[in-house]
């Protein structure tokens, strides 16, 4: 059914406290998504860019889009609502929100545990939605004829690689850690006994990155 391309938005504001703080580049995000669409310049060809719809996503996009796809968003792309599900789990269990990357390492696992067990309130996504709404927009996307370059974010790209991967809770949680900004993945349905399964086909890769003089620009938060 096809391959897709798809890839993390840039450095956001990794000192937000809140979605709407957060939900913008820092100068190293536009600058590392600019350094991606020169690579993909010189190396690809899409026929058209989708992102999701926050503003993170977007910026990321048109700023990789260099070589002029048509540029399309869809919401079904947007990351996981991390901020509201830190709240359920501070009120249900009085887990503070995390205040230094050792924490935060330590609090991803408990937030995607509490939200699988479905213990959220129901003003926030559930988990089984979140999954069915990921795995359609990469289905279509796959089903695309051409090329396609899709702009999402970590929460999202961990949680189709779990799929794909069959991996259990705390080890989608450790991929929902190490997902680089900017970094290039790909996906693919393959019919197995008349049943369409989803396909990691490349993981993390950062070519844009991989220069010494960029070392610094390789981020994770």
């Amino acid at each position: 059914m096809g391959e897709v391309t798809i890839t993390r938005h840039g450095q956001a504001n990794s000192g937000a406290r809140n979605e709407e703080e957060y939900d913008r580049l820092s100068d190293l995000g536009h600058q590392q998504a600019a350094w991606l669409g020169e690579y993909l310049s010189q190396t690809q060809t899409y026929d058209r860019v989708i992102s999701g719809g926050l503003r993170r996503q977007i910026e990321t996009a048109q700023g990789l889009n260099t070589f002029g796809a048509p540029h399309q968003i869809d919401e079904r792309l947007n990351e996981l609502n991390y901020f509201a599900l830190s709240d359920s789990l501070s009120d249900m269990h009085g887990v503070p929100f995390p205040d230094s990357p050792a924490t935060f390492a330590a609090h991803v696992p408990q937030i995607l545990s509490h939200w699988a067990a479905e213990e959220t309130p129901p003003h926030i996504e559930s988990y089984t939605d979140f999954r069915t709404r990921i795995f359609s927009a990469i289905e279509d996307a796959c089903a695309m004829e051409g090329r396609t370059l899709l702009v999402s974010s970590t929460g999202v790209i961990a949680s189709l690689t779990a799929i794909a991967l069959g991996l259990e809770i705390n080890n989608k949680a450790k991929m929902f850690l190490f997902v680089p900004h900017t970094s290039l993945h790909r996906f693919a349905f393959h019919d197995v006994a008349g049943t369409p399964e989803l396909h990691l086909t490349q993981y993390g890769a950062t070519p844009h990155l991989d220069l010494p003089e960029r070392s610094h620009a390789k981020t994770m938060v």
